[in-house]
């Protein structure tokens, strides 16, 4: 069984005329590209139902015409002076800078030039070499047994989080996890899910998609205020490291979150987005830990190791388990063999000496943006700074839209912290949220140069 797949239109009121067609527009639009081997005539003939005779005709005629070429040995191909004919295109307006920016400076991305290559290879050649044949044909709704187990013992390790491999779902990122539970709480009645007063825009929209309403919480210096959660069903927290403001939850509040959870029923949502950087305080140690059975963890590898790999977990009470397999709806939530490299790389420990690399890497970045903003001005606040992959840069009164704009005509990735503000709170702050994870270790000093241009004086 030889030869290539071909994909042919054959019409027309005769079959050799239209067979002819459908190969010479092959070619002229640029389906068929020069020197393309064609199937043999016997080949085509079986899989297009025709007389080889018929196919045999087609090519000859297309080889006189110059649109193919045959040669002993080499069989039928597309000639090479045969170039596509591409029809003119509209001319489209570009952004203020381009898809990719010169200096990216966005908040929620790490740093992807410095994915473990080498381990995340490793770790995949064992772990397919390890797995049985039933891997690879089944999977449960909740993920992998092998990943749920290892982020069972990481999490309790790493995160203080009761984790027992059955409360785990595996999910295809933090987006996916919420997903899930905004259509889990809606089966359970519930129509509002409380949000921080400054948050990810994408959040509530999930939420909304789903029709609950998510009224803000206010916020301040301690984080969200969590003794304004009466009359809601739900809250979504960022308590380790609040995005975007920085601010770690107060130890009273999450006292105060749990036992509105307990009196009430209601359910919290622990979104723990980047939990495993810190640097100038001890650890915060996950809310989930306080109560298992009213507080839903979320992590993801997204910022660890790299978004494009589509992992994320939750681990879910018990009593919600049953409403979240519902809702997945039998569909399988990332590729096995990716799973099973994780779990891989957490048994092995390698994700451990990753995230310690990538934490001092932070670390060093988070102190020369600190140090060059020092250097304009001693008077700067920098809220927030002592765990994550972003700092929060205060700026003078009403001069947050014109550096956003400033930083765009001069290609610098950058938003403004209102662009992470609910709709429905007052815009009482003006500053740069700015993403020190993001650019390479080679382009992090331009990048800093470039925002230091950008800053009012």
């Amino acid at each position: 069984m030889t030869g290539v797949d071909l994909h042919l239109d054959v019409r027309g009121p005769g079959v050799l005329a239209g067979l002819t067609d459908a190969l010479r527009d092959a070619v002229r639009t640029g389906r068929l590209t020069p020197g393309t081997r064609l199937p043999s005539s016997r080949n085509l003939a079986v899989d297009l139902g025709v007389a080889r005779n018929t196919v045999v005709a087609a090519y000859a005629e297309l080889i006189e015409e110059g649109w193919l070429t045959a040669r002993q040995g080499a069989g039928t191909q597309v000639a090479d002076a045969c170039q596509p004919v591409v029809e003119p295109q509209p001319p489209v307006s570009k952004p203020a800078y381009e898809d990719r920016p010169l200096y990216d400076l966005r908040p929620g991305w790490p740093d992807v030039s410095s994915f473990p290559r080498a381990e995340w290879i490793k770790a995949t050649r064992r772990a397919v070499e390890q797995a049985s044949s039933v891997a690879f044909s089944e999977q449960a709704l909740t993920g992998r047994i092998e990943l749920r187990r290892a982020l069972s013992d990481y999490l309790a390790r790493a995160r203080g989080v009761y984790s027992a491999p059955e409360r785990i779902v595996i999910s295809s990122g933090a987006s996916h996890g919420l997903a899930l539970l905004a259509a889990a709480l809606r089966t359970r009645r519930v129509d509002t899910v409380a949000v921080e007063a400054y948050g990810l825009p994408l959040h509530r929209e999930l939420f909304a998609r789903v029709g609950l309403r998510t009224p803000p919480l206010p916020m301040d210096q301690h984080g969200a205020r969590t003794d304004r959660l009466a009359g809601h069903g739900a809250v979504l927290l960022t308590p380790a490291h609040q995005f975007p403001t920085g601010a770690a939850l107060d130890p009273q509040r999450r006292s105060t979150v749990v036992d509105w959870a307990r009196s009430t029923g209601g359910l919290v949502i622990e979104d723990d987005y980047d939990g495993e950087f810190r640097y100038d305080r001890k650890p915060v140690g996950a809310l989930q830990g306080l109560d298992p059975e009213h507080v839903v963890y979320l992590g993801t590898a997204s910022k660890a190791i790299a978004p494009g790999l589509r992992l994320g977990w939750m681990v879910v009470p018990e009593g919600l388990i049953g409403d979240i397999n519902r809702v997945i709806g039998g569909l399988s939530v990332t590729g096995t063999v990716e799973q099973l490299a994780m779990a891989e790389l957490l048994d092995s420990g390698a994700y451990d000496r990753h995230v310690r690399v990538m934490r001092a890497r932070y670390r060093q970045r988070r102190d020369e943006l600190v140090t060059m903003l020092a250097s304009r001005n001693e008077s700067v606040r920098l809220p927030g700074i002592a765990a994550g992959l972003h700092a929060l840069v205060e700026l003078p009164w009403d001069t947050e839209e014109a550096t956003v704009k400033s930083a765009a005509a001069r290609r610098l990735a950058v938003h403004g912290l209102d662009e992470f503000r609910h709709p429905a709170v007052p815009r009482d702050r003006h500053a740069l949220v700015v993403g020190f994870g993001t650019p390479s270790p080679s382009g992090w000093p331009s990048a800093l140069n470039a925002l230091r241009r950008v800053l009012p004086s």
